[in-house]
Parts: structure tokens; sequence; C-alpha cells
């Protein structure tokens, strides 16, 4: 087994650098470093914690190239979405400082056996991090703003490819003003993974992924009785109605499949028409995504950058051929290109039915499946035949009964109508079914790791 870790450039192959793992011994002491700091850090005023994250979001601001560099470099983001997500971070950390105080405030009851009841929100330990390569800051920014200001401290273990963004994040923290080991991002194997989550002084394990990478994770965690939060994949189905604005709809789900080259969670995938508007929708929608341009993400006219590793787009391949042997038609692309870089097309499946990946699982790249309902009825019964339960979305010029659908049928932890969204600090963010379980953003990441306790007083 390799003792490092090599990141590549996805956009032309080459090596960008490479780091030391940590051994068991050296994380273990990365662990109990910050189970010390923890000890310290829980007992800053909720004010003072404020502070501290409000100067991260400051300091994410001032390295905002840096960052986002670092984000085209090891994973071909393109610049402007880089950008872009480097700003989210630090709205992240603003929402952040200006609610955590309130939210985490101690609320007081009037119990039947005691005088006065206090419910505080205590912090519990150290929380653990396993985090994707596809939003290298925000998926990092998300969990851990929000443990930090809880008074908890947090390890990071980002994926592999990213490691670069992984230190970075950990050095802005630390010179924004947050104390020493408070935040530490762990460069280790996976086997050093599962001892970092049975270790004690870790109370908490929080992880973005697939599905599967999920079940691992929980069931490890399990055996030590502790807590997870998971935010796992999914395959978001949108739904055009019978009475979609068709402009609207295109345009929509063009951008819902390729932004961020379409390695989004809560990305469209499924795009679920109805009879009235197939063949329109059909037509237009393939006319702009095959008028998107491919290519290395610096250069000036691109929409859509490379995978982040060579293996994922081959995976994705893979999944679309199968598709095809199972009765999907390619519209448009869906041929792996020869040469550097891990460069997928644009590519448009129609014909898509339950038993082919491109209905059942999750296409993580710029491949849109197509999928025909009866009527609005049948639509939001497709929609929900999925194990997957993250987001999704609804075209529909009848808002009102959108968000009646949105709010009474759609079976996942979010739905956008007549847009597309990925995350905002004010929403809460997550899933169900095989999507995962509990929430961030909107307050409520803020309470997933913390000890709900309650104090009666029973005599004044």
């Amino acid at each position: 087994m390799s003792n490092s870790i090599t990141t590549v450039n996805p956009t032309t192959g080459e090596t960008l650098e490479t780091y030391a793992l940590m051994d068991a011994s050296q994380a273990k002491q990365v662990v109990e470093a910050s189970h010390q700091a923890f000890l310290e850090w829980r007992l800053k005023p909720l004010e003072q914690r404020a502070q501290v994250v409000k100067a991260i979001g400051e300091a994410l601001k001032a390295n905002r190239d840096e960052l986002a560099d670092f984000m085209v470099k090891e994973m071909g983001k393109l610049p402007e979405q880089a950008h872009q997500e480097v700003d989210l971070c630090a709205g992240i950390c603003d929402y952040t400082a200006e609610h955590g105080p309130t939210s985490l405030a101690d609320e007081t009851r009037n119990p039947s056996n005691g005088e006065r009841g206090i419910v505080t929100y205590s912090p519990i330990g150290v929380i653990y991090g396993i985090q994707p390569w596809n939003f290298p800051a925000y998926q990092v920014v998300r969990y851990s703003i929000a443990n930090i200001m809880a008074g908890n401290a947090v390890l990071l273990k980002h994926a592999e490819c990213v490691t670069g963004s992984g230190l970075l994040l950990e050095k802005i923290y630390r010179e924004a003003g947050l104390p020493e080991n408070v935040f530490r991002t762990l460069v280790i194997s996976h086997d050093v993974s599962d001892e970092v989550i049975a270790h004690p002084a870790v109370r908490g394990v929080t992880l973005t992924g697939s599905d599967g990478a999920g079940r691992k994770v929980a069931g490890k965690a399990a055996e030590h009785l502790k807590k997870t939060v998971l935010e796992l994949g999914s395959n978001d189905a949108y739904l055009v109605l019978d009475d979609a604005d068709l402009d609207v709809a295109v345009d929509t789900c063009v951008m819902g499949r390729v932004y961020n080259t379409g390695q989004t969670c809560v990305a469209a995938k499924r795009f679920v028409v109805t009879e009235a508007n197939y063949e329109a929708f059909k037509e237009r929608f393939v006319e702009k995504m095959r008028a998107l341009k491919v290519g290395d993400p610096t250069q000036n006219g691109i929409d859509v950058g490379p995978m982040a590793r060579v293996d994922l787009r081959d995976d994705l391949h893979e999944q679309v051929e199968e598709s095809v042997r199972k009765g999907a038609k390619i519209l448009c692309g869906g041929e792996k290109p020869d040469g550097k870089g891990a460069f997928y097309p644009v590519t448009v499946l129609d014909n898509v039915t339950p038993g082919q990946p491109a209905y059942d699982d999750e296409l993580f790249g710029p491949v849109a499946a197509l999928i025909r309902a009866k009527d609005d009825d049948d639509a939001m019964r497709i929609a929900n035949d999925s194990r997957y339960g993250l987001g999704g979305g609804i075209i529909s010029k009848d808002v009102k009964r959108a968000t009646e659908l949105a709010s009474q049928y759609f079976d996942t932890g979010m739905v956008f109508i007549n847009g597309f969204g990925v995350a905002t600090p004010e929403m809460p963010f997550g899933g169900v079914k095989d999507s995962g379980y509990g929430r961030e953003h909107g307050g409520f990441g803020m309470h997933e790791f913390v000890n709900v306790k309650s104090v009666i007083v029973v005599q004044e």
C-alpha cells in the first residue's frame, strides 16, 4: 500500500502534488489534540465563537482566488463556479455568525416537577467529517462551520484528489483566529479512518458521498454507538408538467444537468416530461445540450469542464453503455473521447425505463435521462419511483399547485419550483431514503451534534 497521495489535474493529466499519509499513531495524536482543543473551545461564549466564524468568512473572501484556483486544478471546476463556491462558503459563515448565538441559546421551560427548566445545547466533542471532491470548499464549510459554532472540534478527511484544498482550508481557518486544533485535516487511508471513527474522543461522524459509502461509515459508527449525519447520492427528478413554460423548462433543465459538470448530488438527473410536452421539450433540450462546449475550464467559452477523475469518467460511460444495452437511445454524446484528461461529452438518453442505470442509479456527470410520463400524476409517480430522495424540481405555471405537489407528494428533502438551485444557508439541506438523513443549513446543522440537555431547578 502506498504511503502517499498524489493529486492530478483532470484537465491535463499532469501531477500536481504528493502528500505523505499519516499513520495510525499520527492520526491518533491529531484526534487527541483536537479533543484537548475542544475542552477549551466549548467554554467560549456563543458571541465569541460567532466572531471567529465571521472572521473565517472574511478570510475565505480574502483567499477567494487562491482557493478557487486549487479547485480548478484539483477537480476541473470552471473558474466562475469555483468563485461562486467560495462566495457561498463565506455566506454560510455570515449566516451562522448572525444566527448561531440565538439558535444555540439556552431555552427556559416550566416543568411540572420543578420551579424552572433550562434546555441547553451543549457541544459534545470531536466531530469527524468524511467529504467528497465535487465541492472541495463548500462540502467542508457546510458541516465544519455549524459544528465550530456549536462548540465542537472538527476533523476532516477529504477526498484524496482534493487534498490540497482541504489543507488550505485548515490554514485559512487557523489564520482567521480559530484556536489551534479546533479544525484539522487528516491525510489518511480508509483503514486509519476506521480507527478515527472508533476513537473515544470522536463523538459524531458526518459523511457526504455515495449510498454505498454511507452504509459502510454508518455501520462502522453504529458499532461504537455514534450518531451520524449522511448526505448521500440521488437521481433527482425534474418534472415538466402539462402547463409548463417550455422556455423556463429547457433553460432550467440544461443548467440543472451540467452545472459543475453534472457532478452535484442535487443536480437535475432524470427529466420526467408529460406526453403533452415531450417531443417539443426533447427537441429543444437536445439542441441546447448539444451546443454546449466541453473543454479546458481555464479557456474562454467553455461551458463544461472535465470530470474530476478518469476512473469516474469511465464508470459513467459504462452506465451509459449498460443503459443503451437495456433499451435507452443516445440522442447526443455518449462516446468516450481519446486523449488526456477526464472529459466526457454532454449526453442525452431517450427511452429511459426502469432497470437501466439511467433510471435506477445516479449518473454523476453530464448525462441526462429523458423519461416520458402520461400526465402530471404519472410524472409525480415516476419522480418518487426511486430509492433516492435528496432533491427535485417542478416546472409549472401554476405555482400554487406546484407548491402543493412539492410539499405533499414529493418524497425528497428539497424541491425547486421553476428553477434550479444547489444550496443556500437559510434553508435546510438533506434527504430521505437512500439519500441519507440529518439536515445541514438553516440552523438545523448546528443542532445535529449537540447534547440537548435538561437542567431542572427543583427548588430555587
